[in-house]
Protein backbone atom coordinates (compact mmCIF):
# COMPACT_ATOMS: atom_id res chain seq x y z
CA UNK A 1 0.00 0.00 0.00
CA UNK A 2 1.21 3.39 -0.94
CA UNK A 3 1.93 6.34 1.78
CA UNK A 4 -0.39 8.69 -0.06
CA UNK A 5 -3.44 6.02 0.36
CA UNK A 6 -2.33 5.51 3.71
CA UNK A 7 -2.25 8.96 4.32
CA UNK A 8 -5.59 9.51 3.08
CA UNK A 9 -6.76 6.57 4.93
CA UNK A 10 -5.51 8.41 8.22
CA UNK A 11 -7.76 11.67 7.66
CA UNK A 12 -10.57 9.63 7.00
CA UNK A 13 -10.38 7.77 10.36
CA UNK A 14 -9.34 11.25 11.97
CA UNK A 15 -12.91 12.41 10.08
CA UNK A 16 -14.54 9.28 11.24
CA UNK A 17 -13.63 9.27 15.01
CA UNK A 18 -14.84 12.65 14.75
CA UNK A 19 -18.04 11.60 13.72
CA UNK A 20 -18.48 9.23 15.97
CA UNK A 21 -18.09 11.64 18.33
CA UNK A 22 -20.48 14.08 17.00
CA UNK A 23 -23.02 11.30 16.92
CA UNK A 24 -22.49 9.98 20.33
CA UNK A 25 -23.11 13.54 21.86
CA UNK A 26 -26.17 14.58 19.79
CA UNK A 27 -27.16 11.33 20.81
CA UNK A 28 -26.58 12.02 24.65
CA UNK A 29 -27.84 14.93 24.54
CA UNK A 30 -31.41 14.68 22.98
CA UNK A 31 -31.30 11.49 24.67
CA UNK A 32 -31.14 13.38 28.04
CA UNK A 33 -33.64 16.21 26.73
CA UNK A 34 -36.27 14.03 25.59
CA UNK A 35 -36.57 12.08 29.20
CA UNK A 36 -36.38 8.64 27.31
CA UNK A 37 -36.91 5.51 29.47
CA UNK A 38 -34.18 3.96 30.74
CA UNK A 39 -34.89 0.77 29.53
CA UNK A 40 -34.72 1.61 25.84
CA UNK A 41 -31.13 3.79 26.02
CA UNK A 42 -29.81 0.20 26.16
CA UNK A 43 -31.57 -0.50 22.85
CA UNK A 44 -30.32 2.72 21.53
CA UNK A 45 -26.67 2.03 22.45
CA UNK A 46 -26.94 -0.72 20.27
CA UNK A 47 -28.39 1.20 17.57
CA UNK A 48 -25.35 3.88 17.66
CA UNK A 49 -22.45 1.13 18.27
CA UNK A 50 -24.00 -1.12 15.25
CA UNK A 51 -24.48 2.21 13.18
CA UNK A 52 -20.93 3.81 13.83
CA UNK A 53 -19.12 0.66 12.89
CA UNK A 54 -20.62 -0.04 9.69
CA UNK A 55 -19.99 4.36 9.44
CA UNK A 56 -16.11 3.14 10.15
CA UNK A 57 -15.81 0.14 7.73
CA UNK A 58 -17.51 1.66 5.04
CA UNK A 59 -15.15 4.86 5.16
CA UNK A 60 -12.04 2.19 5.70
CA UNK A 61 -13.59 0.68 2.66
CA UNK A 62 -13.71 3.66 0.57
CA UNK A 63 -10.29 4.70 1.63
CA UNK A 64 -8.05 1.47 1.34
CA UNK A 65 -10.55 -1.48 0.17
CA UNK A 66 -10.99 -2.58 3.97
CA UNK A 67 -7.30 -3.14 4.86
CA UNK A 68 -7.18 -2.92 8.82
CA UNK A 69 -3.93 -1.41 9.74
CA UNK A 70 -2.69 -0.10 13.00
CA UNK A 71 -2.84 3.43 11.68
CA UNK A 72 -6.69 3.09 11.32
CA UNK A 73 -6.95 2.95 15.18
CA UNK A 74 -4.46 5.54 15.89
CA UNK A 75 -6.63 7.69 13.24
CA UNK A 76 -9.99 6.66 14.95
CA UNK A 77 -8.66 7.34 18.64
CA UNK A 78 -6.92 11.05 17.13
CA UNK A 79 -10.37 11.79 16.01
CA UNK A 80 -12.72 10.97 19.04
CA UNK A 81 -10.00 12.86 20.89
CA UNK A 82 -9.64 15.83 18.68
CA UNK A 83 -13.57 16.15 18.85
CA UNK A 84 -14.22 15.53 22.63
CA UNK A 85 -11.25 18.15 23.20
CA UNK A 86 -12.28 20.85 20.90
CA UNK A 87 -15.68 20.35 19.77
CA UNK A 88 -17.94 18.16 22.24
CA UNK A 89 -19.14 21.72 24.01
CA UNK A 90 -20.19 23.48 21.37
CA UNK A 91 -21.76 20.67 19.46
CA UNK A 92 -23.74 20.07 23.26
CA UNK A 93 -24.81 23.27 23.11
CA UNK A 94 -26.00 23.41 19.64
CA UNK A 95 -28.02 20.36 19.71
CA UNK A 96 -29.45 21.42 23.00
CA UNK A 97 -30.78 25.15 21.34
CA UNK A 98 -32.01 22.88 17.93
CA UNK A 99 -34.03 21.14 20.46
CA UNK A 100 -35.37 24.10 21.61
CA UNK A 101 -35.78 25.77 18.73
CA UNK A 102 -37.82 22.90 17.55
CA UNK A 103 -39.78 22.97 20.93
CA UNK A 104 -40.55 26.45 20.43
CA UNK A 105 -41.41 25.63 16.49
CA UNK A 106 -44.03 22.88 17.50
CA UNK A 107 -45.84 25.18 20.39
CA UNK A 108 -45.72 27.93 17.47
CA UNK A 109 -47.21 25.45 14.94
CA UNK A 110 -49.71 24.19 18.06
CA UNK A 111 -50.98 27.75 18.56
CA UNK A 112 -51.36 28.43 14.83
CA UNK A 113 -53.64 25.23 14.58
CA UNK A 114 -55.40 26.42 17.75
CA UNK A 115 -56.14 29.69 16.28
CA UNK A 116 -56.89 29.36 12.68
CA UNK A 117 -58.15 25.45 12.44
CA UNK A 118 -59.92 24.29 15.72
CA UNK A 119 -61.37 27.32 16.77
CA UNK A 120 -62.68 28.89 13.54
CA UNK A 121 -63.97 25.17 13.52
CA UNK A 122 -65.49 25.21 16.70
CA UNK A 123 -67.52 28.08 16.33
CA UNK A 124 -68.84 27.14 13.35
CA UNK A 125 -70.22 24.49 14.35
CA UNK A 126 -71.72 26.37 17.21
CA UNK A 127 -73.22 28.61 15.15
CA UNK A 128 -74.61 25.32 12.96
CA UNK A 129 -75.53 23.91 15.30
CA UNK A 130 -77.30 27.48 17.10
CA UNK A 131 -78.96 27.72 13.13
CA UNK A 132 -80.22 23.93 12.93
CA UNK A 133 -82.36 24.57 16.82
CA UNK A 134 -83.72 27.84 15.41
CA UNK A 135 -84.80 26.28 12.33
CA UNK A 136 -86.40 23.36 14.10
CA UNK A 137 -87.93 25.62 16.17
CA UNK A 138 -89.31 27.86 13.45
CA UNK A 139 -90.34 24.82 11.59
CA UNK A 140 -92.55 23.43 14.42
CA UNK A 141 -94.23 26.26 14.93
CA UNK A 142 -94.76 27.39 11.33
CA UNK A 143 -96.08 23.72 11.74
CA UNK A 144 -98.12 24.02 14.62
CA UNK A 145 -99.63 27.30 12.78
CA UNK A 146 -100.77 25.43 9.86
CA UNK A 147 -102.62 23.07 11.84
CA UNK A 148 -104.23 25.35 13.74
CA UNK A 149 -105.31 27.02 10.34
CA UNK A 150 -106.50 23.85 8.67
CA UNK A 151 -108.32 22.95 12.05
CA UNK A 152 -111.58 24.56 11.03
CA UNK A 153 -111.06 23.03 7.87
CA UNK A 154 -111.17 19.00 9.41
CA UNK A 155 -114.17 19.83 11.71
CA UNK A 156 -115.85 20.94 8.76
CA UNK A 157 -114.90 17.99 6.78
CA UNK A 158 -115.13 15.69 9.43
CA UNK A 159 -119.34 16.85 9.54
CA UNK A 160 -120.38 16.61 6.34
CA UNK A 161 -118.42 12.73 5.79
CA UNK A 162 -119.97 12.16 9.24
CA UNK A 163 -122.90 9.69 7.26
CA UNK A 164 -120.63 7.98 5.53
CA UNK A 165 -118.06 7.13 7.72
CA UNK A 166 -120.27 6.70 10.64
CA UNK A 167 -121.14 3.46 8.29
CA UNK A 168 -117.80 2.20 7.69
CA UNK A 169 -115.14 -0.18 10.08
CA UNK A 170 -111.88 1.32 9.75
CA UNK A 171 -109.40 -1.38 10.51
CA UNK A 172 -107.87 -2.43 13.51
CA UNK A 173 -104.22 -1.09 12.61
CA UNK A 174 -105.66 2.29 11.12
CA UNK A 175 -107.24 3.05 14.87
CA UNK A 176 -104.36 1.93 16.63
CA UNK A 177 -102.74 4.42 13.97
CA UNK A 178 -104.69 7.32 15.05
CA UNK A 179 -104.85 6.96 18.59
CA UNK A 180 -101.08 7.29 18.29
CA UNK A 181 -101.06 10.26 16.65
CA UNK A 182 -103.99 12.24 18.49
CA UNK A 183 -101.77 11.24 21.61
CA UNK A 184 -98.33 12.25 20.28
CA UNK A 185 -100.69 15.35 18.92
CA UNK A 186 -101.27 16.09 22.54
CA UNK A 187 -98.34 15.53 24.29
CA UNK A 188 -96.36 18.12 22.20
CA UNK A 189 -99.01 20.87 21.62
CA UNK A 190 -101.73 20.31 23.42
CA UNK A 191 -99.33 20.78 26.75
CA UNK A 192 -98.08 24.18 25.67
CA UNK A 193 -101.49 25.48 25.27
CA UNK A 194 -102.09 24.49 28.75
Amino acid sequence: MSPQIQWITLFWMLFSGAAMGLAYDSYRVLSGQLHFPRWTLHVLDLFYWCGAALFVFRMLYVSNYGQLRFYVFVGLFLGVWLYFLFLSVTTQRFVVMLIKVVRYFIDVMKRLFRLLVWTPTRLILKLLKGLAVMLGSLLMFVFHVILKILLPFWKLARWMLRPITSRLRMPKWLDNLLNSAVLFWNKWFRKNKE
